[in-house]
């Protein structure tokens, strides 16, 4: 199993993201860089692509020539584009970069019935993965959440996707939502796992900076009425088939999504488009060197930089070597498997001696799992990540 270890080249697997940022409608809990243009809105296509590619080509010397082992295209709601334009930008992708013979191209597609009759279309494009953003299937949830489907919508989306040809699905499922109770909560499980997907994403609703929900607040469920709704979904989930391999994702045998993956094991990404992100490693003089980076995020800036000589890049910055353990363990510990702690020192640059101890400390609190071979966390310490990850954050002082 790929555990994003440095490649031959000395560096790790490299993905690429792509951001497309036009929505509908904007959702009162989306913190995503995503841009409502309503219903029939004719979208600049043409320029955004020339954009796209224009961005990847700025892009390709951190590439440097290695093979793309996932691509994701996210939103916004990238399904409002067309097949074709899909088409056009995977081949100038694969006419650019290499990609590895099995890659997953994972879109995510809005259930609603504006986009549904392209599915096929996608598929014949390359993308091999859909992932559709259901979040409920009872619409009075789906109206408070300001979704633009129904829940007979949304099954009539996944069934699409099959006769299109996608084998591999993923329905993204919202739990924690305005008075809902764990009875609700399930019946929104049980409706999705009728669908029998090969992955679904279940996650709680949380009132993110910078929303509508933020400054409004829906009346939430209690505490406990959450715990409730978590331990029962997850049992059901288990029951189900589904193994659960990060906090949020759960997936049948061999359908973990490899690009979830892949950021979560401290891979390298390209991210293009609109507000994209991208983190990129180089040889420094005492280990690799991280880069974050993102684009300028509005649309309407970004693709004024098609012919600006400064490029598309908004900001950089290089990270801290005294936070690489943190930045690392942000991610490594989501995972419920952890990984390797013999890859600490090649993503960090710190050897194990600055670890074992905070190890030693963590696992007497029962927040990682007992395995001197590995970087993970415990059932407990998945519940309280914060705390475990407060823990990591001094192995860098």
């Amino acid at each position: 199993m790929n555990e994003s270890l440095p490649t031959t080249t000395g560096l790790p697997p490299l993905s690429l993201y792509v951001h497309v940022p036009w929505c509908v409608r904007k959702c009162p809990y989306c913190d995503f860089n995503s841009h409502g243009v309503g219903r029939g809105a004719e979208l600049p296509e043409d320029v955004y692509l020339e954009a796209l590619i224009a961005d990847l080509e700025a892009d390709l010397p951190h590439a440097a020539g290695r093979e793309l082992v996932s691509l994701f295209i996210g939103g916004g709601t990238p399904s409002l584009m067309s097949a074709g334009f899909y088409e056009r930008l995977l081949q100038a992708v694969s006419d650019r970069l290499p990609l590895a013979r099995d890659i997953e191209i994972t879109l995510e597609a809005n259930p609603g019935t504006l986009e549904r009759g392209r599915f096929a279309g996608y598929r014949a494009a390359g993308i091999n993965r859909l992932s559709l953003g259901v979040q409920s299937f009872q619409d009075t949830q789906l109206s408070a959440l300001g979704r633009i489907h129904g829940g007979d919508d949304a099954v009539a989306a996944f069934d699409e996707a099959r006769r299109a040809g996608f084998d591999n699905l993923n329905l993204d499922l919202m739990h924690g939502l305005p008075d809902q109770t764990p009875a609700l909560a399930l019946a929104d499980l049980e409706r999705a796992l009728a669908l029998a997907p090969e992955h679904l994403s279940w996650y709680q609703l949380t009132l993110e900076p910078n929303t509508e929900f933020h400054s409004f607040p829906p009346a939430l469920p209690e505490e406990e009425v959450l715990w409730d709704i978590q331990d029962a979904g997850h049992e059901r989930l288990e029951a189900a088939g589904f193994a659960r391999y990060e906090i949020s994702a759960y997936a049948r045998p061999g359908r973990a999504s490899r690009h979830n993956l892949h950021y979560w094991r401290f891979g390298d990404y390209l991210g293009i488009g609109a507000g994209a992100h991208g983190k990129l490693s180089a040889p420094g003089p005492t280990g690799l060197e991280i880069q974050r980076r993102w684009k300028s995020r509005r649309p309407e800036d970004y693709l004024r930089r098609i012919n600006d000589p400064r490029g598309f890049v908004a900001g950089c910055t290089l990270i801290d070597e005294r936070e690489l353990p943190l930045e690392f363990a942000m991610n490594a510990l989501r995972l419920v498997e952890g990984v390797p702690l013999s890859i600490w020192q090649a993503h960090t640059g710190r050897d194990d001696s600055a670890l074992l101890s905070r190890l030693s400390e963590a696992r007497e609190k029962g927040l990682l799992v007992e395995d001197a071979d590995r970087l993970g966390a415990s059932p407990q310490g998945l519940l309280f990540l914060n705390e475990l990850l407060a823990m990591m954050d001094d192995v860098g002082q």
